[in-house]
């Protein structure tokens, strides 16, 4: 497995949260499953209405292909939050906190500063923090969801770790009730996974999407401390849901990856 970028969480915690995609690693030998996965409640806050706002962040968004790449992502937003993927989620609610569907409420390109060919994930939270101050992202509320999406070329570093290296996408959260992901262009094998590169973009979104739902903040939602979270249990199995391609999930009352 390849290292994962880490995250304090509840001192009660055994380990550090897991809040990647990682890499799509075929040729490496399947690891016997520590325990069977099975997903409990932390006690945090879940996303029950979440609310996506997309952000694009570089120049490169606003000339084709990107451009049209952007009108894709936008439009896959719109098709699964109100989806039968949602509707799988609903098994994670509990009382006062319902899983129910999200919306898109928003999409921005963000030009400047350039987020040139690296950037660190702290300077992308400061990125978020400026431009709601700014107004040009919505003030953060417990449902708010910013998607962040890097253009070709550009490494994220999250940590120790590096986009492509050791990870494909990642969530978070900082300041009060600030969740955010951040997915950066599926420009290499392991992030592709023998997908199309839009396909690889919808799953490992997909993922980020599920697991920020039912985890926004990493451990404090729902997590397995052997496996991880709904996702990390079911990385790189796909199904296609209407016209996209999506990560199955992992279902406690099914005992398996849906």
């Amino acid at each position: 497995m390849p290292s994962k970028p880490r995250r304090m969480k509840s001192p009660q915690a055994r380990k550090h949260p897991i809040s990647i995609v990682p890499l799509h690693r075929p040729e490496a030998p399947a690891a016997a499953a520590a325990a069977a996965p099975h997903l409990t409640y932390r006690s945090g806050p879940l996303l029950t209405a979440v609310e996506v706002f997309t952000v694009f962040w570089g120049s490169a968004w606003e000339q084709a292909p990107n451009s049209g790449l952007l009108t894709q992502v936008n439009q896959f937003f719109d098709y699964i939050l109100t989806s039968q993927l949602m509707d799988q989620l609903g098994e994670y609610s509990i009382p006062g906190q319902a899983i129910g569907h999200g919306s898109r409420i928003g999409t921005t390109v963000l030009t400047s500063p350039d987020p040139g060919t690296s950037v660190q994930d702290s300077a992308i939270q400061q990125l978020i923090q400026q431009e709601i101050n700014a107004g040009t992202l919505p003030a953060a509320n417990s449902n708010t969801l910013y998607f962040v999406f890097l253009p070709e070329g550009v490494t994220v570093v999250q940590g120790n770790s590096a986009s492509c290296q050791s990870f494909c996408g990642y969530h978070e959260s900082f300041g009060k009730n600030v969740y955010y992901a951040v997915m950066p262009y599926p420009g290499c094998s392991g992030c592709v996974g023998g997908l199309a590169p839009f396909d690889a973009l919808t799953s490992t979104t997909s993922h980020e999407l599920c697991e920020a739902i039912t985890d926004p903040i990493p451990g404090q939602g729902w997590y397995d401390d052997n496996n991880g979270e709904i996702g990390d249990i079911c990385a790189w199995k796909t199904r296609t849901l209407g016209n996209y391609t999506i990560q199955l999930e992992w279902s406690n009352r099914a005992g398996s990856c849906m």
